[in-house]
């Protein structure tokens, strides 16, 4: 015991934050592939439970199984756990735990919960967490109530619709993406109340919990007090809509002529906007996008590699670093060396980390779409989706999940995993340094380009 705790002492916050993933995986796998959690004659391998353990914990919403074909009840909810545990993260439930048991939270806690959620500073943290917590949990009840009592039309019984209701509310707030149809969102494809709540709910997940509690903080202010959002959520929040506004554009454009012909001007928008919405990384879906053109599923394979903002439920390469790398460009074009944007001037280390982001993530995506491409037998576009939609830890497939090699799923795994404890996170946990050395070469030009 003395041995592992030494150990652990050793780690470094963003070292321990993967380690408690990775423990968190091993733990749903275990508790996934309890006899009385399956259902009767259904085939369950060690790789399949790794691989659904890895998607609920990541909340991408991939799946080599049918969820409501293989899970009785018990294993529905264990789901649900798990994919509250990944949505919220570990640290924040951690939290929640030392809170109520009384356990005081220390330095090294405190640093653990800044590396888990991307946070800058130690101020504030436990108070944030716990109002992370009341807020997310919040909004899933209210989701759960408003989706089960709609399910109402659709189930024989109420304790059935609210079940339904709870397990639906639970995957799109934390973009889990995994259903209990069999058809994700397609038996809804005509219900656009339920589509709007799914759209909201993916959306509050996504989209960043310090933008959400900068948004609550407006909003409970006393009229007479001044109140200034943030740049982090000023930008965030611009380039989240902006991409599902761009996105709903495009796929009208691309799909206009093809799977939207014939459609009415509703189904139009309700198909293209739920499209671009759940590529945030939300991962459920109304149509099978296998009816989708090629053009499109490359776009929307783009959209899920960028994916939902830091600090969110969702992975990618994230909003801001997407945000980021763009005004570089611009700055870079307009001859300028300096990135502002909103009347403020960006740190440069923050420009190199969008960089390295992007890059690796770019980098990422085409190993493992190299490697499935030696080892799967399936139309190229589909694998480019597959790829994206688990670095995305968004769950939009064209159907091949379930058909991979052992080897494509273990790409997948590691994509999904990335993805969910972040680039950066991982990047450092694997032996970067937090802090620069302090010594300086001497610098040199070289040609670029």
């Amino acid at each position: 015991m003395r041995d592992i705790k030494k150990f652990l002492q050793k780690l470094r916050p963003v070292q321990l934050i993967v380690l408690f993933y990775f423990i968190a995986v091993i733990v749903s796998v275990i508790l996934l592939s309890l006899p009385f959690v399956i259902k009767p004659g259904v085939k369950w391998t060690f790789i399949d439970a790794l691989f659904i353990s890895v998607s609920a914990v990541s909340v991408t919403g991939l799946s080599v199984v049918s969820i409501p074909d293989t899970f009785n009840t018990a294993g529905i909810m264990i789901l649900a756990l798990v994919l509250q545990l990944g949505g919220l993260g570990i640290m924040a439930l951690g939290t929640f735990v030392w809170m109520i048991t009384g356990k005081k939270i220390g330095l090294q806690r405190r640093r653990l919960i800044m590396a888990d959620h991307n946070q800058g500073n130690l101020s504030g943290l436990v108070e944030l967490m716990r109002s992370i917590l009341i807020l997310i949990i919040s909004i899933e009840v209210v989701g759960a109530l408003l989706l089960g009592t709609r399910f109402l039309l659709y189930f024989p019984s109420w304790k059935e619709a609210y079940f339904h209701g709870f397990f639906a509310a639970v995957s799109a707030t934390t973009n889990g993406g995994f259903d209990l149809t069999g058809q994700s969102l397609i038996p809804y494809q005509k219900d656009y109340i339920v589509q709007i709540i799914h759209m909201l709910l993916i959306i509050l997940g996504a989209i960043g919990f310090p933008v959400l509690m900068e948004v609550k903080q407006y909003l409970s202010k006393e009229k007479h007090q001044l109140f200034r959002f943030s740049l982090f959520t000023k930008l965030t929040t611009t380039t989240f809509f902006s991409l599902i506004i761009v996105g709903t554009i495009v796929i009208f454009l691309l799909e206009r002529n093809q799977f939207l012909l014939g459609k009415s001007w509703h189904e139009t928008v309700f198909y293209t906007l739920f499209q671009s919405v759940t590529t945030r990384s939300g991962g459920l879906a109304t149509m099978d996008i296998r009816d989708l053109s090629q053009p499109t599923l490359l776009f929307m394979s783009v959209l899920m590699f960028i994916g939902a903002s830091p600090s969110s439920v969702g992975g990618g390469i994230r909003t801001t670093t997407f945000a980021v790398n763009i005004l570089s460009l611009y700055t870079f074009a307009k001859g300028d060396r300096t990135v502002r944007v909103f009347k403020r001037q960006l740190h440069e280390e923050d420009v190199l980390k969008a960089s390295v982001v992007m890059t690796m993530g770019i980098l990422l995506c085409a190993s493992a779409l190299f490697i499935l491409s030696m080892t799967e037998n399936a139309p190229f576009m589909s694998l480019i989706v597959e790829v994206c939609s688990a670095f995305g830890t968004t769950g939009l497939s064209t159907g091949i999940t379930s058909d991979l090699t052992t080897a494509g799923k273990l790409v997948l795994i590691v994509l999904m995993f990335i993805g969910r404890v972040g680039i950066l996170t991982f990047i450092l946990a694997s032996g970067g340094r937090e802090q620069p050395p302090r010594y300086k070469y001497p610098k040199e030009r070289i040609i670029i380009g």
